[in-house]
């Protein structure tokens, strides 16, 4: 029982805290070894296309497509595409009757019924005649310099995909989902460090880009698309870029209860991928990537989440009424559950005392891969994404 105790504390601090030291060790001894890449800009930028997909998105559109238009990049070589498939809200109209110069080339692409922003996606795909395409979500705001971030590093034939960061637009006294933004950043250094170990481990929806021909068709039931769509591309040999100066900001949760909507998706969506993406679980032909792989992803969405209520339950059992160190993990434990409780209740009464919500936002995020495996099973997910509810509306 002790062993077993002890193997599953080693996994749960491997996955949240051991993954990183090493990863940041072994990125140090890169760099001393053979030093930092520095990646220049082209003598010419390549064309590109700009994949917004919305839907009834009217309220954020007239701000999305004025930020595309302020983009660093010069105007004839970016295609602005918006698909809104299922919109009816009058979002497709608000973005024909945008005011768009006449030196720029935009495309809207409509039809009323909504399958899914995957087919959505897939559907105009065959209107890209560029060589890449970045995808974007409708409700971010992306960084001016973004699109020369992300396609300077497409010089180098080996990466196929470039995945920007997303940011969480928290400030100091939002204390109420402080465990969103503080996952994200730490979500950002492990990709940075992913990146320039060998190759980042996906890329999030609100912006990414891949090159236009190692787009292949994603399964309609899947559930994490743009994470299966990027770790396919990197299963066929390509590498992931994390580009941390190509950002897209997003407003931040309304609530800890709406960000779980959005986690108990993924909670299902990356069990799903697992399974999919199981070749890339063979070390001895992936090496390196399954590393990532694993240490990253896999751990996080199966073994990670399965270990914590063993752990309790073992420590429990383990306590023997001395002061041997099971006694103090045993305390250890009940305290920062109990600080998880409090966050909880304090969330539920609109109360800030940010010191509890990180644990509760930890505990959530496990508790959303149970219920997404519980979804997942019962094939109650929906490919359709149900919004969660931002701070501003």
């Amino acid at each position: 029982m002790e062993l077993i105790f002890w193997i599953l504390v080693g996994i749960v601090i491997y996955t949240y805290i051991g993954y990183g030291v090493i990863l940041f060790i072994l990125v140090k001894a890169k760099h001393l070894l053979f030093g930092k890449e520095k990646v220049a800009e082209p003598n010419e930028w390549p064309k590109i296309t700009y994949v917004v997909a919305a839907w009834n998105e009217k309220k954020w559109m007239p701000d999305k497509i004025k930020n595309g238009l302020a983009f660093n990049y010069p105007k004839d070589k970016i295609h602005h595409l918006f698909v809104t498939d299922g919109s009816d809200d009058g979002t497709p109209d608000v973005i024909r009757n945008y005011p768009f110069p006449k030196n720029v080339e935009f495309s809207v692409y409509h039809k009323p019924e909504r399958a899914g922003k995957i087919a959505a996606v897939e559907r105009i795909m065959d209107f890209v005649d560029t060589p890449i395409v970045v995808y974007s979500d409708a409700n971010t705001e992306v960084n001016p310099n973004a699109m020369r971030n992300m396609v300077r590093h497409y010089q180098d034939e080996n990466v196929g995909a470039i995945s920007g960061e997303k940011r969480i637009s928290i400030s100091d006294s939002d204390s109420a989902t402080a465990g969103e933004g503080i996952y994200w950043k730490y979500e950002s250094f492990l990709k940075k460090l992913d990146s320039q170990f060998y190759s980042a481990v996906g890329a999030p929806g609100e912006l990414f880009s891949i090159r236009t021909n190692l787009y292949r068709p994603v399964p309609p039931d899947t559930l994490v698309e743009d994470f299966f769509l990027t770790m396919s591309i990197a299963k066929d040999g390509y590498k992931i870029v994390y580009e941390p100066e190509a950002y897209a900001v997003e407003a931040k949760s309304a609530s800890v209860g709406e960000e779980m909507k959005r986690k108990i998706r993924i909670g299902a969506g990356g069990l799903q991928a697992v399974y999919r993406l199981s070749p890339l679980l063979n070390i001895f032909k992936h090496g390196r990537l399954t590393f990532q792989y694993i240490s990253h992803r896999v751990l996080r969405w199966t073994l990670a989440p399965l270990a914590l209520p063993i752990i309790f339950i073992l420590n429990l059992l383990l306590v023997n009424g001395d002061s041997s160190i099971y006694t103090y993990l045993f305390y250890a434990q009940v305290v920062f559950y109990a600080f998880a409780l409090l966050g909880y209740l304090f969330e539920k009464r609109k109360m800030k005392i940010k010191a509890f919500f990180v644990p509760y936002y930890f505990c959530m995020m496990n508790y959303s891969m149970y219920r997404g495996l519980v979804r997942l099973i019962k094939g109650s997910q929906s490919v359709l994404w149900e919004k969660a509810k931002r701070a501003d509306g």
